[in-house]
């Protein structure tokens, strides 16, 4: 008796406990690979695999999907990055210096003079999307020495800044600042474009190994029936042996064709381990070997029911140029190259730059007086020179205009004729991509034409040869014929039985391949790719 019921159990509470980095990877996988509303919840408990159930296990363990999924969080990742430019930026810094030095002429004010020296620095930048950049900045001072002939004595002295910097040419408006942002978010829609192809691929893929798997045992059962029939063609013949009945050397016939069959049953039977071996692989069901040594139940059957879906190639066209997210993924790419290319020729500009400033100054001490406690000197200090700092008691303003025009700028040129080339370049590979899909279309409705027709002429040869076996076998039992009459008819059902089940397995594959080739393999199986929840 099979356990296959275990081997969902396993897949999920073996795989994906076991590894904690996997645990708390799965429920953001699942958001990205959110379930619709039309689809049914994965079954852990269910004791038989349907294909949609495998369906869901390659999305939910496969391998390959983790890898394909890192390409949208590096697009992510890139698209915040771009966002660098405009962070907005604090400064701060503090120095404190003393210095002695021997004096050399009488101003110095001192034999030895003696000075401190402490320097507090606060700024702030932002650089806006238009361009301009934005910095203010406030320095205070404070300066000590032993000169005899300074004023003031400590003195404090304090400046309030702010500049603007707007380019005029190179980098201005919006664009040329956006552009980064504007790229990214085109390479991030190409990147979901892409991985969404990439899983449509993987469906495929699961698709195409379970049906490998269907095929594998249908076609042992197959075999196995076919030897049941040699085995009993020749327990006949050797009854109408012992009998007389027959003649000694008629009798290596049906033995041959017995050894024959078995080593037919033994190649399927291992032809069925190694797609089910594969089939694990797609699900994620090889990572464990406790779970790799669980049989598999297979639940659905390969013979179609219903009426047969029509399709012809040009309503396929249309809904692959539609749905196809390699189409979206080159399209995205183009008008990344767009802004490449606009971007580009921004480099070109000659850098105009306006700046202008306006600040404050202030300066504050005391005079000398040794009844006066230096703590009281210090804030008042500070205090009167952050007053006429702020108040702009002091002020200072100016403007200035700066031109770098380079004469040849070959780097920028470079650039551009890289962006054009990129650009031309997509363009053909979007042609291209066209063209394998416009082919891809076309043989997937070939194919699944021809899969019909050759399923309804396969169940025409099953019946027939299913006859024929029977009318030999009713004239050898009447000594009509010999065996040999026989065992070519049970060769031939079987043959024939081995070609419906081929046809019934390439049907279902066909149609899977119109719907990857239309785009629409993802909503037949009701699996919907949403953003995961931050």
């Amino acid at each position: 008796m099979r356990v296959v019921h275990l081997f969902v159990i396993v897949v999920f509470s073996l795989l994906l406990p076991d590894l904690p980095a996997r645990a708390q990877n799965a429920p953001l996988l699942e958001r990205w690979l959110g379930i619709g509303a039309r689809q049914k919840p994965a079954p852990p408990l269910a004791p038989l695999l349907a294909l949609d159930d495998a369906i869901r296990l390659a999305l939910a363990n496969n391998t390959d999907i983790r890898f394909d999924r890192s390409q949208i969080e590096f697009a992510q990742n890139s698209l915040h990055r771009a966002h660098g430019p405009f962070d907005p930026l604090v400064t701060s810094s503090f120095a404190d210096s003393r210095s002695k030095t021997p004096a050399i002429t009488q101003t110095q004010g001192a034999a030895i003079p003696d000075q401190l020296v402490q320097t507090t620095v606060i700024g702030f930048a932002e650089t806006f999307q238009t361009g301009t950049n934005f910095q203010t900045s406030f320095n205070a001072g404070k300066l000590s020495d032993n000169n005899s002939q300074d004023l003031v004595n400590p003195s404090i002295s304090t400046r309030l800044q702010f500049t603007v910097t707007q380019p005029l040419l190179r980098n201005f408006g919006l664009f040329p600042n956006r552009a980064p942002i504007l790229i990214a978010q085109r390479n991030l829609k190409q990147a979901r474009a892409s991985f969404q192809g990439e899983v449509n691929d993987i469906i495929l893929r699961a698709v195409g190994n379970y049906w490998s798997v269907v095929l594998t045992r249908e076609s042992l059962v197959v075999q196995r029936k076919s030897l049941e029939e040699a085995q009993k063609s020749y327990d006949h013949d050797k009854k109408a042996l012992s009998l007389g009945a027959l003649p000694p050397l008629d009798i290596y016939r049906s033995e041959s064709q017995v050894a024959s069959r078995r080593v037919g049953v033994i190649q399927a039977e291992y032809s069925l381990k190694q797609a089910e071996d594969q089939f694990r692989q797609i699900i994620g069901a090889d990572l464990d070997l406790a779970t790799r040594v669980l049989d598999l139940e297979l639940t659905d059957q390969p013979e179609p029911f219903g009426d047969l879906p029509n399709t012809d190639i040009a309503t396929a066209l249309a809904h692959a140029i539609a749905n196809r997210p390699e189409l979206e993924a080159a399209r995205q790419q183009l008008a990344g190259d767009e802004l490449s290319i606009r971007l580009a020729h921004n480099s070109l500009k000659p850098d105009l730059e306006l700046s202008g400033f306006y600040s404050g100054n202030g300066v504050a001490g005391h005079q000398f007086d040794t009844a006066t406690p230096p703590n009281l000197i210090s804030i008042t200090g500070i205090s009167d020179s952050f007053g006429q700092s702020f108040h702009f008691t002091y002020p200072a303003y100016g403007a200035s205009l700066s031109l770098s025009l380079p004469v040849k700028n070959h780097a920028a040129e470079a650039n551009l004729a890289d962006a054009v080339v990129g650009r031309r370049r997509d363009q053909y590979q979007e042609r291209r991509t066209t063209q394998n899909i416009t082919l891809e279309v076309t043989n997937a409705v070939h194919a699944l034409e021809e899969a019909k027709l050759t399923m309804e002429a396969a169940k025409v040869a099953v019946n027939l040869a299913r006859e024929s076996l029977h009318a030999d076998e009713r004239k050898y039992e009447l000594g009509a014929e010999p065996v040999f009459f026989v065992l070519d008819a049970q060769t031939q059902l079987a043959q024939a039985e081995l070609n419906l089940i081929q046809a019934q397995i390439s049907f279902q594959i066909a149609v899977a391949q119109v719907d990857h080739a239309t785009g629409d393999l993802l909503e037949h199986h009701h699996v919907k790719i949403v953003e995961p929840t931050k």
